[in-house]
């Protein structure tokens, strides 16, 4: 059986009407299955892009067109299990992230079985991101890939431009659905099925041509008036209650507070509004959440034990990278997409604005070795995260006016290369120039963090004596 080094992550979509600013935004925590597994922030460009691709993990190969486009990418630092690109946007503004592990049942299973030799998370954005012009563009190409390879395991991806975001789910061996997330609207999607209403007749959504067929062929929609995917083909297990669920729940009560659920609802809403418009922020702030002011969170005060360890938070010690992928209404195109990017778990870390129009990264964030080195951001921001774990409360002060500080300085920055970068002949050496500047306030902000901790813990260690003479 092919063997699986990632699996548990968290996705955000927000479609564009219900952005502050006007802007797409799709976003994931990529979590491993162990704590460490070092993430770089590259720029793959066409010569680099490989013609003929060669899958790690199972037999799974392919010829790729030879016209490639420039995409950022944020890879393993060790290539051993395969390349695993995590995310980007390439050089027409399109944005991609992949994946989102997601549950099945043995009854699509049954029908449709998995493909040891097919392609899986590892491949799908090298295969893909460099090859489409659109959000819609993206979901055919790799909905073709599919049905033609097949695929390991099932899936989330998200496809997004200037105007449309989407959701894509793997449903098995080599069928899968796709649906437009609307304008208004926001996502938050666990590891689980998440699509629940699905229209066939629609434009917003896609899907595998005989997709419809083999629903009614086989007898597997359970509900007698309506088409539900998550229903259909998904999950609701005992592990769904405690695993993802909560995680949609807690994301979805801090958007819309009126909400009565509970972190154990089966059928929590896929597709969701809410009155306020959605922030950067918001968005980081929920992909780092761990139940703040309920009893589940293992920080607090509140819960006994056994409610601190009840259920997965979004933040936990196997957060990789964090990626908010933004491409925006309000600017030139030539600056707008933004590839947001914080490294390891989010509740130590500072997301950062860096500009995807670029050839290259700034080394803190590129130079990742599989090795520590606290001269790297991955490395630096598991340090953080590590200390901080020790005694969050602690140390909670500090890291929200480092994050504060850190994004505000970088902000800062970037609204002045929005306005001066009208009549730059070079744009990308210019954003080049500025993703260093950002890169530093980050890694300078992390290290005096780091400072600051040390110096509030040493009176704290246990190994101390206390002489009067």
């Amino acid at each position: 059986m092919t063997k699986r080094i990632k699996g548990s992550c968290t996705t955000i979509l927000v479609g564009k009407n219900a952005t502050t600013d006007g802007s797409t935004i799709i976003a994931r925590n990529e979590d491993g299955a162990a704590p460490l597994e070092p993430q770089k922030f590259v720029v793959i460009k066409p010569e680099d892009q490989p013609r003929h691709y060669q899958s790690v993990l199972s037999k799974f190969n392919i010829d790729l067109p030879d016209n490639p486009l420039r995409y950022t990418s944020t890879p393993n630092a060790n290539p051993a299990n395969g390349i695993w690109g995590a995310a980007g946007i390439n050089s027409e503004n399109v944005g991609m992230t992949s994946t989102e592990t997601i549950t099945t049942n043995s009854r699509i299973l049954g029908i449709d079985p998995l493909v040891d030799d097919g392609l899986g998370e590892e491949d799908m954005p090298t295969i893909t991101l460099p090859y489409i012009h659109s959000a819609r563009d993206g979901v055919r190409r790799l909905g073709k890939l599919l049905e033609t390879y097949g695929t390991y395991e099932t899936n989330g991806i998200c496809f997004s431009d200037k105007d449309e975001v989407w959701y894509f789910e793997s449903i098995a061996g080599h069928h899968w659905a796709a649906i437009r997330i609307p304008d208004d609207a926001y996502v938050i999607a666990p590891n689980r099925m998440n699509i629940d209403q699905f229209d066939f007749d629609s434009d917003d959504t896609m899907y595998a041509a005989d997709l419809p067929d083999l629903i009614e062929r086989y007898h597997l929609n359970p509900d007698p008036d309506q088409v539900n995917m998550r229903h259909i083909f998904g999950s609701a297990t005992i592990k769904d209650t405690r695993y993802n669920n909560p995680r949609a729940w807690y994301g979805q009560k801090y958007f819309n507070p009126e909400f009565d659920t509970t972190p154990i609802d089966q059928d929590l809403p896929f597709i969701c509004r809410t009155k306020r418009k959605i922030s950067i922020e918001d968005i980081k702030f929920v992909l780092s959440s761990h139940y703040e002011n309920t009893p589940y969170d293992p920080y607090g005060t509140t819960g006994t034990d056994a409610e601190k360890k009840l259920y997965r938070p979004i933040g936990i010690n196997r957060n990789q990278e964090l990626h908010i992928l933004q491409i925006r209404n309000d600017v030139a195109p030539e600056i707008a997409a933004v590839h947001w990017l914080a490294f390891g778990p989010n509740t130590f870390n500072a997301v950062v604005p860096f500009y995807a129009n670029v050839n290259d990264t700034p080394d803190a964030y590129k130079r990742t070795t599989k090795d520590y080195d606290p001269q790297a951001m991955y490395w630096l921001s598991c340090t953080l995260a590590v200390l901080g774990d020790t005694n969050f409360g602690l140390f909670e002060d500090f890291e929200n006016l480092f994050e504060q500080n850190t994004v505000a300085a970088c902000r800062h920055l970037q609204i002045s290369t929005d306005t001066d970068i009208a009549g730059v002949k070079d744009v990308s050496a210019t954003l080049e120039a500025v993703n260093a500047k950002m890169a530093k306030i980050s890694f300078d902000n992390s290290n005096k963090l780091m400072g600051q901790m040390v110096e509030l813990a040493a009176p704290q260690m246990k190994l101390q004596f206390t002489l009067h003479d």
